[in-house]
């Protein structure tokens, strides 16, 4: 064997462990000049989802997307035919429909006289990248892919968000470490006097420790913090806060100081306390109206406005629950502007026919009340609609039964009751405490709810100074 065709023969078998590597460590096609696949290796096959027998002899545009321009084919084509290698990144789809990306060479095989031959194609599978860099685009509205690109519109949505939002930095000793101009116009405390505070000096009094034991173990444990709180600004005036407070992190993960973005919300809050107190009024009204109806006083909703909050209270609503109480129980008879004079205003008892009208109330206060979609007046609905209700199912309209009342209802219920026994009436005289008493004791597990009674009675004197304070002109 000739030397020369002994080093012809070791360039051979490089070659064929060249093409092995490539092969094992690429995803490769071959195609014939007019595009028909005539090779695939196990990686195309496995990343396409199709088999070697599904693909040779097709041309590759089975696994084209139809998302990719046929622009850039066009010029593919016009690239390759020319003789040069062309690479890029294609979109292609899978046989289940799925979208995967590869950034692709490929080279035209050229025989001995320069013509060429074939095409082989070399891929590498990029999907997680390339879906990664759209997220990027999407969320940074980055268009050009170049790091000057990107560190420009960082720095220009960094210069957004600090003129648009309260930015505070904060060490992982509570010491306020930054504080942006925004933070400036919404607290009124300069850089230099707030800058090395501790962060509780913002803190409202009013706001409960429970609320800033929370926010400290969830922030401490790297875990992100939102919602509203209140903070004093210099002046010691409250001012409402919408706030997200991120634990900035280190490469090892470990917390280095706290970004705290807040947007000032005072207005809103405010534009919400004078609506809701509208609303209150509102509701007060009306409920004096249907009260003045059935030639009641307008003390006889606040009583039971009054007790049904300090029962909630004790029962263990929270106190917005029971603030929303409060205001939405004096609708509990709304229902009886629609209940004729005759049946209203009689002096005697309501025979059957009268009583059945009667009872129409609460269904037609529920009715009124109903389509709210604020929670005061939605809390009024549930107010007039079970207020009847009885802890034995005996009551009406609908025949609830224990803890299928609702609480408002059965708190008005009771609260309704002590202050209807109490006072004095068309058809019937005030009962003497004794008696108010030992029938609250009769109906308890009956009538009402055995815990409320039981929590009622051993509260007594704080709902009898409710009574007085508001007791019935003579």
């Amino acid at each position: 064997m000739s030397h020369q065709h002994h080093a012809w023969r070791e360039e051979q078998h490089l070659l064929e462990q060249y093409k092995e590597i490539v092969d094992i460590s690429n995803i490769v096609s071959k195609a014939n000049r007019y595009g028909t696949i005539t090779y695939v290796n196990s990686h195309f096959c496995k990343l396409a989802g199709y088999t070697k027998e599904e693909l040779l002899g097709k041309p590759h545009s089975i696994v084209r997307h139809p998302d990719m321009p046929k622009k850039l084919f066009e010029q593919m084509w016009r690239t390759i035919e020319a003789k040069n290698i062309w690479n890029g990144v294609v979109k292609n789809r899978a046989k289940d429909g799925h979208s995967y990306y590869v950034d692709t060479t490929i080279k035209p095989i050229l025989n001995r006289d320069g013509d060429i031959v074939e095409y082989i194609a070399i891929r590498k599978d990029i999907t997680e990248l390339e879906e990664f860099r759209q997220q990027l685009e999407n969320e940074l509205s980055v268009k050009e892919e170049n790091l000057q690109e990107m560190m420009r519109r960082s720095r220009e949505y960094h210069k957004a968000m600090d003129e648009s939002t309260i930015l505070v930095r904060v060490d992982l000793n509570g010491k306020i470490t930054y504080i942006n101009r925004e933070f400036t116009h919404a607290l009124g405390y300069t850089a230099a006097e707030i800058i090395g505070q501790d962060h509780r000096i913002l803190k409202h009094p009013d706001t409960p420790k429970v609320i800033i034991k929370n926010i400290w173990e969830t922030i401490v444990s790297g875990r992100t913090w939102k919602g509203i709180i209140q903070d004093c600004d210099k002046n010691g005036k409250t001012v409402w806060l919408d706030t997200v407070i991120v634990p900035i992190k280190n490469m090892k993960e470990e917390v280095v100081e706290y970004l705290t973005i807040r947007h000032n919300v005072s207005e809103i809050i405010q534009l919400h306390e004078e609506i809701e107190t509208t609303q209150g009024e509102l509701i007060y009204t009306l409920g004096a109206a249907a009260e003045t109806r059935s030639k009641e006083t307008g003390n006889h909703i606040k009583r039971v406005a009054h007790y049904s909050r300090l029962l909630a209270r004790l029962y263990g609503l929270n106190n917005k629950e029971a603030e929303i109480l409060f205001q939405a129980s004096p609708m509990h008879d709304i229902g009886k502007l629609a209940i004729p004079d005759h049946v209203l205003n009689k002096s005697g008892r309501l025979d059957d026919e009268e009583w059945e009208i009667m009872r129409t109330h609460s269904e037609v206060g529920y009715k009124i009340l109903n389509n709210s979609t604020r929670p005061i007046l939605k809390a009024a609905a549930i107010v007039a609609y079970e207020h009847h209700e009885k802890w034995d199912g005996s009551g009406y309209p609908r025949g609830l039964k224990g803890e299928e009342i609702h609480p408002f209802g059965r708190i008005t219920a009771l609260a309704d009751v002590f202050d209807a026994l109490g006072s004095e009436r068309v058809y019937k005289k005030a009962w003497p405490l004794e008696q108010i008493i030992e029938y609250l004791n009769t109906q308890k597990g009956r009538h009402f709810d055995p815990r409320l009674v039981a929590l009622f009675l051993s509260r007594l004197d704080d709902f009898l100074a409710v009574r007085d304070q508001f007791q019935d002109e003579l």
